[in-house]
């Protein structure tokens, strides 16, 4: 049985709490595995699904129905592609309050958030279905007498899309969307904790006209799975979407079959806080940035850069903010903040407060856990003060509701910590001054930075990081372009 085998009453078996039994989606079909795995909600431990992990095999199966499908789909015109993703857009914007309760029912952000998580995630959708009628080559001058030149995009091929658990419907359309625009085919391994978002789209795929073999949804052991797609020949490319320590091991395994690859990784967001800045729209802008999905974000804020003349008026207007935020159950009308996805990040995040405070910052408010309290993986909304570029809370990726503040005086040295880290995804920086934001902008090393705005993503812009956050890019006319292939044709003889 699927998830999703009716769709209309997915509400009512939610709010029954029954247990979801439910295959992977491959060739068009619910498929069981050998085994299941358990997903939980995390805002109170319960076991909510039970979902068949196919494994090897599954996946070895989902290549097969994906491969021969692109012969098909690669030849449907991009006016007919277009159509087909418009009406899955449609889809998934009617199903949003299911779509939402699943995001909150097995990832834990509250119900509010996951609502604009399922409009975020069709808005790739609508961009892509628009661009499919965008894709085309160029004509070229040639150095050549009596020739012509120009160039053709192709779809890659069949592609493997790994997601993470934070973003299940947004991180899928992200990446398929636009891929099913140029042509491809996919394969997609959602993160473990989260398959549920994934199914119901693979249904909702299935109702938009997709034929079969073209989406392929399968779910199991993610060693197994990602063997079999960064080594099989008949997948020409792999979008992943996760740690920086996965991405570098996909990759190595994508290199011995030359596999293309697209990595959105881990970062270490700076938020600049210059003392020209507006302090509390800068305040504002910290929540917004820091504590959606309570931390949870590749791109929220990590380390609070502040010259010490704003620093105090800084830290009052945050404490004032945090001391307000409402940890609880994501369904609850008055959460501000979900659990975090389990008890293992709780308890990374916490070592890492408790390291800041023995090595001398001073905790303003929160850091402490509170799953006793709550009875879920929660953690109260923390400020800390006094952070130094040692501290482990600096060097890392929080993925939790902790900020931290840096007093740092000028410009340059600044810019040199913000730079202090392998990772180059997001930044901020706040200042009213035009010739700071240029020197600033330039000067870190980061694939988006916001001015003024805590927020950087949309479907029409491109997203993506530096360094280690990752390669390629995400969005607009260049997550489209990122599935093609360029070709080059020359015809001589013409004159």
């Amino acid at each position: 049985m699927s998830v999703i085998d009716r769709p209309d009453t997915i509400a009512e078996r939610l709010d029954d709490k029954a247990l979801f039994r439910t295959d992977s989606f491959i060739g068009g079909e619910w498929v069981a595995g050998d085994a299941t795995t358990e997903v939980f909600n995390p805002a109170n431990g319960q076991v909510i699904a039970e979902v068949a992990d196919v494994g090897e095999a599954g996946a070895i199966k989902a290549v097969a129905a994906a491969t021969a499908a692109f012969e098909t789909w690669k030849k449907v015109s991009p006016f007919e592609r277009s159509k087909i993703l418009m009406k899955w857009n449609q889809l998934i914007l009617e199903a949003q309050s299911d779509l939402a309760k699943l995001i909150t029912l097995e990832m834990g952000k509250t119900y509010r958030e996951a609502h604009g998580e399922v409009v975020y995630g069709a808005s790739f959708v609508e961009w892509s279905a628009e661009e499919a009628k965008r894709i085309h080559g160029e004509t070229l001058d040639t150095p050549f007498p009596g020739s012509r030149g120009w160039t053709i995009r192709q779809p890659v091929g069949v592609v493997g899309c790994i997601t993470p658990w934070n973003f299940p419907v947004a991180m899928i359309t992200r990446k398929c969307a636009p891929a099913l625009a140029a042509g491809c085919t996919m394969v997609i391994k959602p993160a473990p904790e989260t398959p549920l978002s994934a199914l119901a789209l693979a249904e909702l795929a299935k109702r938009a006209g997709f034929p079969d073999g073209v989406v392929n949804v399968i779910c199991g052991d993610a060693p197994a799975i990602g063997g079999v797609l960064t080594s099989s020949p008949d997948v020409r490319m792999v979008g992943f979407t996760g740690s920086t320590a996965v991405g570098k091991l996909l990759m190595k395994q994508a290199a011995s079959t030359v596999k293309r690859v697209a990595l959105e990784l881990g970062g270490n967001a700076p938020f600049i806080v210059m003392d020209d800045a507006d302090i509390e729209k800068a305040a504002d802008g910290i929540i917004a940035s820091k504590f959606r999905v309570s931390g949870q974000t590749c791109v929220s804020a990590n380390r609070l850069i502040v010259q010490p003349k704003v620093a105090d008026q800084l830290v009052a207007a945050l404490e004032a903010r945090i001391s307000k935020l409402k940890p609880g159950d994501g369904f609850a009308s008055d959460s501000d903040l979900g659990p975090l996805i389990h008890m293992g990040a709780v308890e990374r995040v916490d070592a890492l407060v408790q390291q800041a405070r023995e090595a001398g910052a001073k905790i303003v408010t929160g850091g402490k856990r509170l799953d006793s309290e709550l009875g879920g993986s929660f953690y109260a909304p923390t400020l800390i003060d006094g952070g130094t570029a040692a501290m482990d809370v600096a060097c890392n990726e929080i993925f939790g509701p902790i900020a931290s503040i840096y007093r740092v005086e000028t410009e340059e040295d600044i810019i040199k910590l913000a730079n202090d880290t392998p990772y180059g995804l997001a930044a901020y920086i706040y200042t009213r001054d035009v010739g700071r934001v240029h020197r600033l902008s330039e000067g870190i090393e980061y694939g988006m930075i916001g001015i003024n705005a805590p927020m950087v993503g949309a479907a029409s812009t491109p997203f993506g990081g530096m360094k280690e956050s990752g390669i390629g890019r995400e969005g607009g006319k260049w997550g489209v372009e990122e599935f093609t292939e360029l070709k080059y044709v020359l015809l001589g003889g013409v004159d």
